[in-house]
């Protein structure tokens, strides 16, 4: 009985840990889970793979899911991400106090129909935040938002969830000093992206230009 080389095994591993993340990725997208370790243990489950040395990182989801949305929503996620920028805009310049950055798929673009607009908020304390949420008859559910603060810290903060819109607004309450340091992203476990509100005022302004050199594109093609 033949066994297989190492390079073969290595290939196999390799195709398998792609399978499972393009179903995470479609899981994510379709399905709308947040969390890249669940869709990853779902997608293992739904291929029969026990192994978890063939579950793939979360860059490599990362990479699935952007190659998802460019082959299934290809038209409509960049019309739905606009959208999502444009409501954390305006979320961000009611939080201005609090000086919010913006997180997350919305940030990086790869957000669809079932991401939320995560914002990172800088507080002395929640109530600050809960109070003025209360001073304009805002509905808001709370919660705690685990963070990675280092390699093998995690930090439990208060948050809080809002529906406004049709757009879900996933907001966490920091202390002040913490916008100093972000906590490690959980796809590549670097510094977390995070951008103010005129940095998301210049992306939007970017995407507008982009839009219309592609239209201008088309035209000339004719």
């Amino acid at each position: 009985m033949r066994c297989a080389t190492p390079s073969r095994n290595a290939a196999r591993n390799s195709e398998l840990r792609r399978r499972i993340a393009v179903e995470a990725a479609r899981l994510i997208s379709e399905h709308g889970i947040r969390d890249f370790h669940l869709a990853k243990r779902k997608a293992a489950a739904l291929l029969h793979v026990i192994d978890d040395a063939n579950l793939p990182r979360n860059s490599e989801i990362d990479l699935a899911l952007r190659e998802h949305h460019r082959l299934f929503i290809g038209t409509q996620q960049p019309r739905h991400l606009r959208f999502l920028r444009e409501a954390a805009i305006a979320a961000m310049d009611f939080f201005q106090r609090f000086e919010p950055r913006l997180v997350g798929r919305v940030l990086d673009g790869t957000a669809d129909q079932h991401s939320a607009v995560c914002l990172h908020l800088f507080s002395d304390t929640a109530e600050e935040v809960i109070e003025l949420l209360d001073d304009h008859v805002i509905a808001y559910r709370e919660h705690d938002r685990r963070q990675r603060m280092r390699q093998h810290e995690y930090v439990q903060f208060p948050g809080l969830s809002i529906q406004r819109h049709d757009v879900t607004f996933d907001l966490t309450l920091l202390p002040r000093d913490a916008i100093r340091q972000p906590p490690l992203d959980p796809v590549d476990e670097r510094r977390q992206q995070r951008a103010s509100l005129a940095e998301v005022r210049q992306l939007l302004a970017e995407d507008e230009t982009r839009q219309l050199d592609s239209l201008q594109d088309a035209i000339d093609r004719r």
